[in-house]
């Protein structure tokens, strides 16, 4: 059974971090590309970095410099480290396996003062 679960996400105040994180079934995670998508209300869903299964990455311009995206193999285990945070990163985040239809449940990221 594949299974994809998000955690991390919380409420934190403009400037701070917060990490993500997203444990997948085995078969899921060496065989795909994971990434991480944001979607705020009324706004379009955006990938905001991926990360192959030998770990070459790639960031939208919104995040770059501010978030990182890594992977441990051996936990099965795809991380999101989000820094310097703007009311603007507000979303509830996802990380599927690119290129097919295995998403998690997301997890809510809250900035705000």
């Amino acid at each position: 059974q594949v299974q994809l679960v998000e955690s991390g996400g919380g409420l934190v105040q403009p400037g701070g971090s917060l990490r993500l994180s997203c444990t997948a079934s085995r078969s899921i995670f060496t065989n795909y590309a994971m990434g991480w998508y944001r979607q705020a209300p009324g706004k379009q869903r955006e990938l905001v970095a991926r990360i192959t299964p030998g770990g070459n990455t790639n960031y939208a311009d919104s995040v770059k410099g501010r978030f990182t995206i890594s992977r441990d193999n051996a936990k099965n285990t795809v991380y999101l480290q989000m820094n310097s945070l703007k009311p603007g990163d507000t979303a509830v985040y996802h990380c599927p396996a690119l290129g097919t239809n295995y998403w998690g449940q997301g997890t809510q990221v809250t900035i705000s003062s």
